[in-house]
């Protein structure tokens, strides 16, 4: 099954895209935001400015002005660090208000977040405790999101964390059921 055919039959999708390489990256954010405008729904574009400038350029040689219109970039930067510092309970509240008008006028909206870093200093808990509450979040939301992490600088540690919270992984063109994942029940 293919990653649209499976936001077609089900809204809260929670998909960890482990991608290497730019040109693999580049065709999976622009078909992914092509595909979520063409069904009208609003994207939610969580990327650095430099790849979203590239990303840009891409879409308003596709979408018409309308379309471009239910895109909505998030510096990557300033959304993970709103708080000064990757604080899990900071970065969902700045995710939720970004959201909160889809939400409250029950509008269909996606996500995609590239997740990056310089150093690999911050503790691997508080990647957990993230995508925890945001799988919390896609699951009560009902709407599909992408989590891509550059594979090749994923130590194994945080592929098992990611592993575990994410129910679907995508690796390339290769999309698959997580058989480590774990649904938190009750938020525990």
């Amino acid at each position: 099954m293919s990653m649209n055919e499976l936001f077609k039959q089900k809204r809260s999708v929670h998909v960890l895209y482990s991608y290497n390489g730019m040109k693999n990256y580049m065709k999976q954010i622009v078909s992914f935001i092509l595909e979520g405008t063409s069904l009208g729904e609003y994207v939610v574009v969580i990327e650095n400015e430099r790849i979203y400038r590239m990303v840009h350029k891409e879409l308003i040689s596709r979408l018409t002005p309308e379309q471009m219109k239910l895109v909505h970039h998030v510096n990557n930067f300033d959304f993970y660090y709103s708080s000064g510092s990757y604080h899990p309970p900071a970065i969902f509240d700045y995710f939720f208000k970004t959201v909160k008008s889809y939400v409250d006028n029950n509008q269909s909206f996606r996500s995609w977040a590239h997740v990056e870093w310089g150093t690999m200093e911050d503790p691997f808990h508080l990647i957990e405790d993230l995508e925890r509450i945001v799988d919390d979040a896609v699951n009560e939301l009902a709407f599909p999101l992408i989590c891509a992490y550059e594979g090749e600088r994923m130590p194994e540690h945080l592929q098992t964390i990611l592993l575990k919270t994410h129910p679907y992984i995508l690796i390339d063109e290769e999309f698959n059921i997580s058989d480590q994942y774990k649904l938190r029940v009750n938020n525990k």
